[in-house]
């Protein structure tokens, strides 16, 4: 994609060393955005492929600035530290992505104490926080947007059921967004969550949820990266305060034949988490 509609603009994007994350950077890259990965892999893990290095690597690769931070969310200093290298080098953020996350589909009986803590202080306190540090240049940007990946807030008993923990710490991210856009609305940020209508090919689902089998029932993380595309690329306000699928958005975009996301070609999708 040659178009440069984010020329100049800089995006700070958790997790972002591999799966949806970079995805979503490498497209968000080709249209000419400078991109923070800021995620916590700097050796190579066979299992998951990556790092922010590499990743880094890729978007320089499309002509645009990058920079490779390492951060674990959990820990403020690293934040903090995150977001002044990346003032530092760009002048500036414009685009926050809320990508990274911590799964665990156990029921209460079987969620030990660090599992929660671990879920709730990723999801819920480290996306606060990478919020709370990047709000002071984020009401400075003339193209303010947080995107959250997280899903519409569904209290149907067989969402809550199975694993509550990992629920409501999603939910959590999803009612920060709905928060978020009435707070800042009057400084022009648009906040908005997006989650997938299927499950997306990453380690995740490979290595937690149902292996090469779900991953062949699912799309590719590119039907992520060219909806995160379509929102954040809007002026602001535009979208806000929505919980968005990315099957609804890319139809708002006129694009309604997904075949080609499909790993599988023609295969039978199954439908994500929460829907």
């Amino acid at each position: 994609m040659s178009d440069k509609t984010l020329l100049g603009k800089t995006v700070f994007i958790t997790g972002g060393s591999r799966g949806i994350g970079k995805a979503i950077a490498l497209k968000l890259a080709a249209a000419g955005a400078n991109i923070v990965i800021a995620a916590k892999s700097v050796e190579e893990d066979p299992r998951l492929g990556g790092t922010i290095y590499s990743a880094a690597a890729e978007v320089e690769a499309l002509g645009v600035g990058a920079l490779a931070v390492q951060v674990d969310i959990r820990d403020e200093a690293q934040i903090a530290n995150a977001i002044k290298q990346t003032v530092d080098k760009f002048g500036g953020i414009d685009i926050l992505i809320n990508n990274a996350s911590a799964i665990q589909l156990t029921d209460t009986e079987h969620t030990p104490s660090k599992r929660f803590d671990l879920m709730h202080s990723i999801n819920v306190r480290g996306t606060f926080l990478v919020v709370q540090h990047a709000l002071p240049y984020l009401k400075k940007s003339t193209h303010a947007h947080i995107l959250t990946l997280s899903p519409p807030i569904n209290l149907a008993p067989k969402w809550l059921g199975p694993h509550v923990a990992y629920t409501i710490s999603k939910y959590n991210m999803s009612m920060m967004t709905l928060g978020w856009a009435e707070e800042f609305k009057d400084d022009q940020i648009s906040v908005n969550a997006l989650w997938p209508r299927t499950t997306i090919d990453t380690a995740a689902v490979r290595n937690l949820l149902g292996g090469e089998t779900l991953a062949n029932m699912s799309r590719t993380p590119a039907i992520l990266a060219d909806a995160a595309y379509a929102i954040v690329t809007k002026k602001p306000l535009v979208y806000t305060g929505q919980t968005f699928i990315d099957e609804a958005v890319l139809a708002a975009e006129g694009v309604t034949d997904l075949s080609h996301y499909s790993v599988i070609p023609g295969a039978h999708l199954y439908t994500d988490l929460f829907l």
